[in-house]
C-alpha cells in the first residue's frame, strides 16, 4: 500500500485498507463508521450476525454470547428524535444537559420484543432493568454532556441515563444512589424474556 493511500485512510477513509478476513460482501454490508452499540437477544431487526471472539474481543472477555444483533453506529444515532434531560449528577452535583434518543426508540428498531433488558458499560458494570422502568423514567442513550459528544475515556460514548430530578421517588434519594442503573461507556444492551 502506498504510504499516502494509508495515511488517507487513517484520516477518515477505509477504502484503502487491507482487511484480511473479510468477505467483500461483508464490507459492502458494514457501516463506514464503527459501532457503538449492539443489542442482543430478543430482537427482530438485526444488521449482523454472531460474536466473533477475535473481532469482538471486548465482548468476548466479558462472556457474552449472541448469534444475530443490531449494531448501531454514532451516526445512526443521532439522526434518531432526541430528547434533552437536565440531571443533577453526581459526580460533581450541578445540573447537565444530556441529549440522545429515548432508549426505547432504539430497542423499537430493534424490534424488540422482550421485557427485560441487561445493560452493559465498557468496564463491565451491567444493571439490569425492565423495559416498563426505562420507558417509565424515560431512560435515554445520551450521546451529548452539554452540548458536545461525549469522549471514550470519559462518560461516553453513550450513556443510558434518566431524568431523576423529576421523578420524587428518585429525587427523594441522594444523589450519589440515583444513578445505579445508568451505565456510562455504553455498549451492549441485551434484551430479554
Amino acid at each position: 500500500m502506498k504510504k499516502r493511500h494509508f495515511l488517507g485512510a487513517l484520516a477518515g477513509g477505509t477504502a484503502s485498507l487491507p482487511l484480511a478476513g473479510f468477505a467483500q460482501s461483508e464490507l459492502a454490508k458494514a457501516s463506514k463508521s464503527p459501532a457503538l452499540l449492539t443489542v442482543t437477544g430478543q430482537i427482530a431487526k438485526t444488521n449482523r450476525g454472531p460474536l466473533d471472539p477475535v473481532l469482538d474481543q471486548m465482548m468476548a472477555k466479558q462472556k457474552l454470547a449472541f448469534d444475530k444483533a443490531r449494531a448501531f453506529d454514532y451516526a445512526e444515532l443521532a439522526r434518531m428524535p432526541a430528547v434533552t434531560i437536565k440531571p443533577t449528577l453526581e459526580y460533581d452535583k450541578k445540573q447537565h444537559t444530556l441529549s440522545g434518543p429515548l432508549l426505547s426508540t432504539v430497542l423499537g428498531a430493534c424490534g424488540a420484543t422482550g421485557s427485560k433488558l441487561q445493560m452493559r458499560a465498557i468496564d463491565g458494570y451491567a444493571p439490569a432493568i425492565s423495559l416498563a422502568d426505562a420507558r417509565k423514567y424515560r431512560f435515554i442513550v445520551a450521546t451529548q454532556l452539554d452540548g458536545r459528544p461525549m469522549p471514550l475515556g470519559g462518560l461516553g460514548p453513550l450513556w443510558a441515563i434518566y431524568e431523576a430530578d423529576k421523578f420524587p421517588d428518585m429525587a427523594a434519594k441522594p444523589v450519589d444512589q440515583r444513578f445505579a442503573q445508568c451505565p456510562w461507556g455504553l455498549y451492549h444492551i441485551e434484551v430479554r424474556a
